[in-house]
């Protein structure tokens, strides 16, 4: 599905799309997430932040997904999702912690409504599903947005999680960000499916293909899966076709793997863009209003660049804890160790 082209200009009217408010918020989740992908790029070339899968390019994946949930319903994000995180309304410099080297994830998942971020590809798909099972044996009406890429379609975890929740009509909506590449393999090495949508129908799960850099499908698409999912209608799944413009993180090469040609090819389709020329030419992002969100965007990174500076040493001893509730005989040992290890070089 495609609403507005990379012109900006309107191709489908049907569906309707979403209000004109409801664009102009979804504009300013795709400036702070720019603005966000930038600081923290540059963050990580400063030697202030350890690494960043940046999501430059497929921002509208993220702010949509984030946009069409209600606050009790819960985010399941990989590592390349912090600006899905942020647009969920966690402080960006707590979504930076974990890519920062510390070992939790820098929020309270609980009082959010976010899972940590998923490192490993699909492990947090059964997760997903499974805590939204669970809100259905006790009665709510709780939705589950999953995010993963395409290489994680190709996990073991995609399919368990997807026949799990169409069996028990799950309020899942997986959300795949198709950016074409699996770190450095692209996607006809990663499957011969007609498409990552195509692959629901083998577990009756209702599938979407939607253009993945236009907000305005995403919102629409999303929201009515959300809405089937709240109605006990079972999961969705939603092929979002985008492209990882930058690196795949900061320790990649993509030009072992890509032609800077392919790429070029993608960034007119950029959604930022798209949607700008939209809302100039309708008349309802102003200049002015455009400038609030720039200074707005620029506070948010100097907050962040702050923030960064704060950075406490680590205690090396909370590699133990929360391992066990009753820490096993090997552990303690190991804890003791270390300890005299460290009393040792401090002496």
């Amino acid at each position: 599905m495609r609403l507005i082209d990379e012109t900006g200009a309107v191709v489908a009217d049907d569906p309707p799309l979403p209000a004109p408010e409801v664009l102009l918020e979804g504009y300013r989740g795709l400036v702070f997430a720019r603005r966000l992908n930038d600081q923290a790029g540059a963050l990580v070339r400063q030697g202030r932040l350890a690494v960043y899968p940046s999501s430059h390019g497929q921002e509208a994946c993220q702010v949509a997904a984030a946009a069409v949930l209600a606050e009790t319903d819960w985010l399941f994000p990989t590592y390349r999702d912090v600006a899905a995180i942020a647009a969920r309304g966690v402080d960006p410099l707590d979504v930076l912690v974990m890519l920062g080297g510390d070992w939790h994830c820098g929020y309270d998942p609980v009082a959010t409504r976010v899972a940590p971020q998923a490192t490993p590809l699909a492990t947090q798909l059964p997760h997903a599903v499974g805590v939204g099972h669970a809100a259905r044996l006790k009665g709510e009406d709780t939705v589950v947005m999953a995010l993963c890429g395409d290489g994680a379609t190709s996990e073991g975890d995609f399919h368990e999680a997807l026949n799990f929740a169409a069996v028990f009509a799950s309020p899942v909506v997986f959300l795949v960000q198709n950016n074409k590449y699996a770190i450095s393999v692209p996607l006809a090495r990663q499957s011969a499916a007609e498409s990552l949508a195509a692959k629901g129908v083998g577990y009756g799960v209702p599938a979407v293909r939607v253009d993945g850099n236009d907000l305005a499908a995403l919102i629409v698409v999303l929201t009515e899966a959300v809405a089937r999912a709240r109605r006990g209608e079972g999961p969705t799944l939603v092929e979002a076709d985008t492209y990882r413009i930058q690196a795949h993180t900061n320790a990649d090469d993509p030009s072992r793997y890509r032609t800077e040609a392919e790429v070029d090819e993608w960034r007119p389709r950029d959604p930022l863009l798209r949607m700008r020329a939209h809302l100039v030419a309708t008349g309802v992002l102003t200049p002015e209003r455009e400038a609030e969100l720039a200074a707005a965007a620029e506070e948010m990174a100097a907050h962040v660049r702050a923030g960064m500076g704060r950075e406490s040493a680590p205690d090396p001893a909370e590699l133990f804890a929360h391992v066990y509730s009753t820490p096993t005989p090997q552990l303690r040992e190991q804890a003791a160790l270390l300890a005299a290890e460290l009393n040792e070089v401090q002496a």
